[in-house]
């Protein structure tokens, strides 16, 4: 399909798919907190498998509630596994970095992914992106450095595993953007959980299984029902909004990491993490209202010659 083809976004689904990206933000940052804390206990493949497993089980309630098998007609099977495949990767590299160093460090790199993902964009989406949302990217993204303060040692396995998730991650996010014009929610879903289950089960013979307790394992199994709910949402952004527009509110997710901590552990925002998150906020509302402006200009109906 042709990147022109792709539907125009209105007022109202740019509102509904930045809603839908904040609510998918929030849960996976809170996953994320949960899916470190494990992996340093299992192995990843382990961790990975379980959690794929219990994605299932959202997936089949909105197949269910969707249309049946009806729903599972799709003349694009091949995008629907690459993308897939490429989920895979992601999520594997992500926790392989949880795993491997410390926490602020990995989202800090992962925040590449925006960068990558507005570039991207343009060439394989054909969405136009003007000076103000590039420099509100690149706005926000310092706004996250400022945040979380990277240390200075990112240059080791760790990083090269978050920086690799980064990349597919807006490769993904790409394909998501894609497939969404053609396909249903529901389809788009069931493909990547079963396919995941599929891969995960594939790599079972690669790593030594760790015996698990039941409260891990129910634990991750909460983190696979929750992913497949958030990736619902997470879908449902890019169907209604243009990927540059989302991009900037992946960034929220350390707004929430912000909060969680001062919550449930007591940490007190540093000025550094305050004046990060007002920058981040910023950008991401900017894009929001240049959008929404530039569309709402667009829609008018051309002034009559007179």
């Amino acid at each position: 399909m042709l990147a022109s083809s792709l539907p125009p976004a209105s007022r109202s689904d740019i509102k509904r798919g930045i809603a839908f990206m904040v609510g998918a933000v929030l849960v996976f940052s809170v996953l994320n907190a949960a899916i470190k804390w494990q992996v340093a206990r299992y192995p990843v493949g382990e961790v990975v498998f379980i959690r794929c497993l219990f994605a299932l089980i959202p997936c089949f309630v909105l197949v269910s509630i969707s249309g049946g098998l009806r729903v599972l007609r799709t003349r694009r099977l091949g995008w629907h596994v690459s993308r897939a495949m490429l989920q895979f990767v992601s999520m594997s590299c992500s926790f392989m970095a949880f795993s491997m160093m410390p926490l602020a460090d990995a989202v800090a790199i992962g925040f590449a992914s925006p960068i990558f993902l507005t570039a991207l964009s343009v060439p394989l989406l054909g969405e136009k992106v003007g000076v103000y949302r590039w420099g509100a990217v690149a706005f926000g993204f310092i706004g996250v450095l400022i945040m979380v303060r990277p240390t200075g040692d990112v240059l080791n396995s760790g990083a090269m595993f978050a920086l690799t998730n980064a990349l597919f991650g807006a490769l993904l996010s790409i394909g998501i953007r894609r497939l969404s014009a053609t396909e249903a929610s529901a389809t788009l879903v069931f493909y990547q959980a079963v396919t995941t289950f599929l891969i995960a089960t594939a790599t079972l013979p690669f790593f030594t299984w760790v015996p698990i307790t039941w409260a891990d394992f129910f634990m991750i199994g909460g983190i696979g029902i929750c992913s497949g709910v958030a990736q619902f949402w997470w879908t449902q952004a890019f169907r209604f909004t243009p990927a540059a527009i989302l991009a900037p509110f992946s960034y929220l997710s350390m707004i929430w990491a912000v909060l969680m901590g001062f919550l449930v552990w007591g940490d007190v925002p540093t000025l550094p993490l305050i004046a990060g998150a007002a920058i981040v906020a910023m950008s991401g509302l900017f894009i929001a209202y240049r959008e929404t402006r530039r569309r709402g200009q667009a829609s008018q109906p051309a002034k009559p010659a007179s």
